[in-house]
């Protein structure tokens, strides 16, 4: 299998295609629950969360299994819709939206990497990061273009058109990070996106996520249970039962040394 290729330079990327402006709010989430029924039980999955999260900010989603950080995730991703409480994400209020204005706002404003990597196996890497350009029908020579940048960029530029099963799984998330991409989105969130990863191939793609972020002043959501990797964010969202519990705003270190 050939070496990865070092990765480009987010800053150079970023001068290359015009970041946003950091530090403004995108996120906005509001007295957010999610209730359901299991028989007779009512099951609240989420608990009354809220917090915001600013444009170039990585925001680590801490939590052991069962705490909810997937299914808060699905919530600000409008993949689900919640019991209670709004969201709004970049300035359009999910928890009213129709479902065409959601799947507009996924393609568009909302970029999402998955533990699974989800990537079709009969498409190659490049075909795989070119799915949503495809499905918002850019034109072939602007989407070619654009998948060769976004290869390159996560280090995959020799490797664009082998298949899945070709490639580590180091290099499949990498994929998987280039094709949520592939729509310049606003917010990306990640769910466990180093959960089938060894340790310093988890470390890589956090480093990638983090450069990107800051670079293009996006916001990230990474939900993570991984002790090691609380440092790369900025800030540090703890779910537990369902609700936020304090140290929810402080940095990765000083909230991981808290906790123990």
């Amino acid at each position: 299998m050939a070496e990865e290729e070092r990765p480009v330079d987010a800053q150079e990327w970023s001068s290359s295609n015009g970041g946003r402006p950091v530090g403004e709010e995108l996120l906005r989430v509001e007295g957010v629950g999610r209730d359901y029924r299991a028989g007779d039980r009512v099951v609240h999955a989420v608990r009354d969360v809220s917090f915001t999260a600013r444009r170039g900010e990585l925001v680590a989603v801490r939590g052991r299994s069962g705490a909810g950080k997937t299914t808060l995730l699905n919530l600000i991703g409008g993949l689900d819709r919640p019991t209670s409480g709004r969201i709004q994400v970049a300035g359009h209020e999910i928890t009213a939206a129709g479902a065409r204005e959601l799947l507009e706002l996924r393609r568009s404003t909302i970029g999402f990497v998955f533990q699974s990597f989800g990537l079709i196996p009969i498409l190659s890497a490049a075909e795989n990061v070119g799915v949503p350009l495809r499905l918002a029908k850019r034109p072939r020579a602007e989407r070619e273009e654009r998948v060769t940048m976004l290869l390159e960029m996560v280090g995959l530029g020799a490797q664009t058109a082998q298949r899945p099963y070709e490639l580590s799984g180091g290099q499949q998330q990498r994929v998987a990070v280039a094709r949520a991409l592939a729509n310049d989105p606003a917010l990306l969130i990640a769910d466990e996106p180093t959960g089938q990863l060894d340790s310093e191939t988890g470390r890589s793609i956090m480093d990638l996520l983090r450069a990107l972020v800051h670079a293009r002043g996006m916001t990230a959501l990474v939900a993570t249970h991984d002790p090691t990797l609380i440092d790369l964010a900025d800030r540090v969202l703890t779910l537990r039962d369902g609700r936020l519990v304090d140290g929810a705003g402080q940095d990765g270190t000083a909230l991981t040394a808290a906790l123990g």
